[in-house]
């Protein structure tokens, strides 16, 4: 009986031991194919502004509830304008078609993804419609809020700190990638910071 534990404690020793090897930073030098790939979008389209790999670039048309169309916007619907700052690889210098011109607050927002992804540091852009419940009056840099929007894997349902916040008028937009050539329909917001008339 007593050599029966011995020998089971002896195998749950070694399977223990082997499984910490098994982890060890033998397997950081060499990460899975999934971990490498997220590891090159990271790099690839973070552009200072966080980490937007999973960001969905395209979108439905469809706005938030209660998001108030600019009156004679800087830009009008239908004209078009270069993207003079870039979300993601690709969108500087591409030139937008506005879709849609809305007066709001925008924000950029950290926060821990819902799917177990890695933070997001001052994602561009959510706005104030887009906050689940949100108060009338606009948020201030350090508020928590719920975010209602689902721009990117696991940013729905998250909550999220705000970095800045800024009254504007925000785009939706149409354009081609520059270095793909993809095409990008009813995306999700461009400031009008970020905008300028073609020449």
């Amino acid at each position: 009986m007593k050599r029966r534990k011995l020998l089971g404690i002896l195998t749950m020793a070694a399977a223990i031991t082997l499984s910490g090897c098994a982890t060890g930073d033998g397997d950081k030098a060499a990460p899975n194919n999934n971990q490498a790939n997220n590891a090159e979008e990271k790099e690839s389209s973070n552009g200072g502004h966080g980490d937007h790999s999973g960001m969905d670039m395209s979108g439905s048309g469809e706005v938030p509830e209660g998001l108030k169309e600019k009156e004679n916007p800087t830009f009008e619907v239908g004209s078009t304008a270069t993207i003079t700052e870039a979300h993601m690889p690709g969108m500087e210098g591409a030139e937008a078609t506005i879709v849609g011109a809305y007066e709001t607050t925008v924000y950029s927002i950290s926060y821990d993804p819902t799917d177990g992804g890695e933070r997001v540091e001052d994602h561009k852009w959510i706005i104030h419609e887009e906050v689940k419940d949100a108060q009338e009056e606009p948020y201030v840099v350090g508020d928590e809020v719920e975010v209602d929007a689902d721009h990117m894997e696991g940013m729905q349902g998250a909550t999220a700190t705000i970095d800045s916040a800024e009254q504007t008028t925000v785009y939706m937009v149409d354009f081609t990638l520059t270095d793909s050539g993809e095409e990008v329909t009813n995306h999700k917001w461009v400031t009008e910071s970020e905008l300028s008339k073609e020449e």
